[in-house]
């Protein structure tokens, strides 16, 4: 993942000014009005992990991924963060 220091902190998705980023794991959104994403600048893109992937800072890089190991982080994208159950409840007839 690269950006500028003003990137946000967040281990499963970043945002900020031209992000790069390794598709294979993470989806890189370039146009965040279509996903209902804020856009605060027309350079503003936004990196969502996918899986089990996370992103780590490069600074002290082994002990953040010792850190995070086998641990669950919401937000990103994964199947279990993107099935939302739905149900219609309608009242019986009198």
């Amino acid at each position: 993942m690269l950006g500028d220091r003003e990137t946000s902190t967040a281990l499963r998705f970043k945002f900020g000014r031209n992000l790069r980023g390794d598709e294979r794991h993470a989806i890189l959104v370039r146009d965040p009005l279509p996903f209902g994403l804020p856009r605060s600048s027309v350079t503003t893109t936004y990196l969502l992990a996918k899986e089990d992937y996370y992103f780590v800072y490069p600074t002290n890089y082994h002990h953040y991924v010792n850190l995070y190991r086998d641990t669950f982080q919401h937000g990103g994208v994964s199947l279990q963060e993107m099935i939302v159950p739905i149900v219609t409840l309608r009242p019986r007839a009198v």
